[in-house]
């Protein structure tokens, strides 16, 4: 028979889970107090909080080390990119689970306890709960060694609303059997960051991705939606396209999404001018297809666009509405560029 206090054992024992959340800085002076505030305020508290600087130079390690709410270590690492930063903070942490999430981000109160609260053990005679005269000697490990947490944008201007309609997906668009976390919102077992070997420290754009996909090897993922980190976009149509340039560039170099990108080449540097040459050359009628081609470049933004553009005045509203087609093209721009020499970067490291 089951025991009577079966689920009061398995909640002391999740409640006994040692975290780490670990994140990596670098110059975010700016932003990282908001950060400490939402750790400081979360409903489960982290056993430990593991920051690695990767060589600030406004004063972020001082701020950190004048941190006194949370069991705050601070490890520098002058030059190391986002993986290394990570994998050295990991590597120091002794949680049996590994909370990520990055700077210029505001957690939600209960993102950690989401995260842990998500973790499920595995239970010797499959999941049956019979015969368990001591719970403690029957978990042999962890069901699941991935908890995926969601990320929203937290923006501030018309430009950032759009921005995050379009390039982020919202919960209805998730499949959570599929989702792959960021590393803004994710949890795993230390020995599944081990079995995988780390993030990529090679790779210092897409990293999350890779290190996501070795985890995937290992089992399924359990989502969960209510772990939520809020991260204000980029701020400027520049800083924009250095960011997705510098994704596109990671791509390449991690040899992710070949067949995205061959259909961006090919409807930008083929099929585009082809309608235009042929509307020139044997009807204006042709240039209709542009128009057909809009919805599937546009709609799902706009969609995502009235469901955040509540808090913006109509004036804000056109000025958000009008951006969206600037941004989607502009980020597709900037994968075009930025692929090539990921990929140039990866022929030359295997030559």
């Amino acid at each position: 028979m089951a025991s009577p206090n079966f689920e009061s054992e398995i909640l002391n024992l999740q409640s006994s889970i040692k975290s780490s959340v670990i994140i990596t800085v670098k110059n975010e002076a700016s932003t990282i107090g908001q950060l400490l505030d939402s750790l400081a305020a979360q409903t489960l508290q982290p056993d430990e909080l593991i920051i690695c600087d990767g060589g600030s130079a406004d004063g972020t390690p001082d701020i950190l080390r004048a941190e006194k709410r949370l069991p705050l270590t601070v490890i520098l690492r002058p030059g190391a990119n986002i993986s290394q930063g990570r994998n050295a903070a990991i590597q120091a942490a002794s949680g049996d689970v590994i909370a990520v999430t990055d700077a210029g981000v505001r957690l939600d109160p209960h993102w950690l306890e989401e995260l842990i609260s998500n973790f499920r053990f595995k239970i010797q005679n499959g999941d049956s709960l019979t015969v368990l005269p001591n719970l403690e000697s029957e978990i042999l490990n962890f069901k699941s060694n991935v908890v995926s947490g969601f990320f929203v944008a937290d923006p501030q201007m018309p430009f950032e609303v759009a921005l995050g309609a379009t390039i982020l997906p919202q919960l209805a668009d998730i499949n959570p059997a599929s989702f792959m976390p960021s590393s803004r919102s994710v949890a795993f077992t230390k020995a599944a960051w081990q079995a995988v070997g780390g993030y990529p420290d090679w790779l210092d754009f897409c990293e999350d991705l890779v290190f996501d996909f070795a985890l995937r090897k290992l089992g399924p993922f359990v989502f969960a939606p209510k772990a939520i980190a809020h991260f204000r976009p980029r701020q400027s149509l520049g800083a924009f396209f250095k960011q997705y340039y510098q994704y596109a560039r990671g791509d390449g170099k991690a040899n992710l999404f070949l067949k995205r990108h061959i259909i961006r080449y090919f409807t930008y540097l083929i099929a585009a001018p082809l309608v235009w040459l042929t509307g020139a050359l044997i009807s204006p009628w042709w240039w209709g297809l542009y128009l057909l081609a809009g919805p599937f470049m546009f709609l799902t933004p706009y969609k995502r666009l009235l469901t955040l553009w509540h808090t913006l005045s109509p004036a804000q509203k056109i000025q958000a509405g009008l951006w969206i087609p600037v941004i989607r093209i502009t980020g597709d721009l900037a994968k075009m560029l930025g692929y090539p020499v990921g990929v140039g970067w990866r022929l030359q490291r295997r030559l």
